[in-house]
């Protein structure tokens, strides 16, 4: 870019998952070119971070469904005014609608560029089309693109880019392996593991992710006389342990509990997904991208994952051995069966880049601001 930039990123918290991710990488890119990045949450667990890769972090919680929360609409305009920033990017619904709320009360001259990422495959209607309403709408796979055609048939297509989420081909490295010493203290940590197969579901603890299908797929894989364990990554979060409860009780009914491993949200899930001899991804509601996919894949390690949404646009064009219908757990057992009894030769894939997202992303926001008023 030829001139520094101001950019506002709105989202509801920075805890985990890939909505948080992309904004790291993105306010992370800013700094490095330059310019200044934004970001309005509720905080979490990855604000340090996102401060020690030179971001600014304003505190407000606006993803909380409340009626009191429409009072930072007044707040977002308090931080145009004094940030003035030149882009408002925001990523989910709740904060979409205050920031554009609050950028209508100012003058038109002076309101920056308004700009949204559709992250997930909403649910259509009144209150999901404002992630339709920015003067760009980044989709994060054709997935998307197809979902905002199908259910918003009036939106322009000229508005929409498809900028998929990328990673480091390098930090993803075909073939990488983490140290002896991690893998033997994660057996400390989790000695359910020790000694079989490794299944990993890398997911925060929502019920949507599909625990409870990688858990009884444990149960169906050991049937076979195949010594498989299952991590569970990222699922034990506070606030969830009802959740955690209830997937327990189903692995003690199915007998599976004691090759079962949980673990709260970690910063090494590169190397959970490398030592795996299989990475699940089996999301009930079609994903509208599926990172970890990728990030597998880009290690060599298969993935198992349901036919639907980016996550089975991905396993079509990069691992078909790998997808399976949602509806047959015959199926899914079936090639999970497959994949660990007779492992294949995996070859390295080309997948999206962070390099290239973060590039496609900041190339938006230019032309946005050079576009003639």
């Amino acid at each position: 870019m030829s001139c520094s930039l101001r950019v506002m990123q709105l989202l509801p918290a920075l805890q985990s998952g890939g909505v948080e991710q992309s904004t790291l990488e993105i306010s992370a890119a800013l700094v490095r070119e330059g310019h200044e990045s934004w970001t309005v949450s509720a905080g979490g667990r990855l604000v340090p971070r996102l401060e020690q890769e030179g971001g600014r972090h304003l505190q407000h919680d606006i993803g909380r469904k409340s009626l009191l929360t429409l009072g930072h609409v007044a707040t977002l305009r308090q931080l145009y005014l004094s940030v003035r920033p030149d882009i408002v990017h925001a990523r989910s619904r709740l904060p979409a609608w205050l920031g554009w709320l609050a950028l209508r009360t100012l003058p038109r001259k002076h309101r920056p560029h308004f700009v949204t990422t559709v992250h997930g495959l909403n649910s259509p209607g009144r209150y999901s089309a404002i992630m339709t309403g920015g003067e760009r709408v980044i989709c994060v796979s054709e997935t998307v693109r197809t979902h905002l055609h199908r259910h918003y048939p009036r939106l322009d297509e000229r508005r929409i880019a498809v900028v998929p989420r990328g990673i480091d081909p390098e930090r993803f490295a075909f073939g990488w392996q983490p140290e002896a010493s991690w893998r033997e203290a994660l057996l400390r940590d989790c000695p359910q593991l020790r000694g079989g197969r490794l299944l990993t579901l890398p997911a925060r603890g929502t019920r949507l992710k599909g625990h409870a299908h990688a858990i009884r797929l444990l149960a169906a894989v050991r049937a076979q006389d195949i010594d498989a364990r299952l991590l569970l990554l990222g699922v034990d979060e506070q606030g969830r342990e009802h959740y955690l409860g209830e997937l327990r009780e189903l692995a003690r009914s199915l007998g599976v509990n004691d090759f079962l491993a949980t673990t709260p949200p970690r910063p090494d899930a590169r190397e959970a997904m490398a030592i795996s001899d299989v990475v699940l991804q089996l999301s009930i509601k079609p994903e509208a991208f599926g990172r970890t996919v990728i990030e597998a894949l880009s290690l060599g390690t298969p993935v198992l994952g349901f036919d639907h949404g980016g996550v089975g646009e991905l396993l079509a064009r990069h691992f078909v051995a790998g997808a399976a219908p949602q509806d047959d757990p015959h199926a899914l057992a079936e090639r999970a069966v497959a994949l660990l009894g007779q492992p294949p030769v995996m070859q390295p894939v080309d997948v999206p880049t962070l390099s290239a997202m973060q590039a496609d992303t900041l190339r938006i926001y230019r032309e946005l601001c050079e576009a003639a008023p």
